[in-house]
């Protein structure tokens, strides 16, 4: 579809027009996966990731590696603003903050020996079991 509508040469224009759409879906990439971590605490990766995936053509493991590298920025901006508002309570987050160091620093030195079809299997069965537990969670 897309690479239909443009032009076949390879102007400046070409190219200009590709870039534009590209970026546009990067950065709309990225702010999907800023809302979802700002309405919802976190879980922009969850959008993120498929969007490598699929627009960037991204590999599997590159994409799970650039989700963390966009996310770190994310989770810091939505602090900040929970922070400002007086909704973050430091003192109840920093067990979750030092559980959270460990566990990501042993999940970083185990992701290059997982293969990318068991990391997108589990990452998979977490997405279910996520919306399964919201679905039936009541009030």
């Amino acid at each position: 579809m897309y690479k239909q509508s443009l032009p076949r040469h390879t102007d400046g224009g070409g190219i200009f027009l590709r870039r534009l759409h590209e970026n546009g879906k990067w950065a709309v990439s990225g702010a999907l996966a800023g809302a979802a971590n700002g309405l919802f605490g976190g879980g922009g990766g969850m959008i993120l990731v498929p969007l490598l995936l699929r627009w960037a053509k991204a590999e599997q493991k590159q994409a799970f590696a650039s989700s963390v590298a966009v996310i770190l920025p994310l989770c810091l901006v939505s602090a900040g603003v929970y922070w400002l508002r007086g909704a973050l309570d430091l003192s109840a987050a920093l067990p979750y903050l030092l559980g959270g160091l460990v566990g990501g620093f042993a999940g970083g030195r185990i992701f290059r020996r997982v293969s990318p079809t068991l990391l997108r299997r589990v990452f998979a069965l977490f997405l279910l079991y996520g919306g399964i537990r919201c679905l039936l969670q009541t009030g």
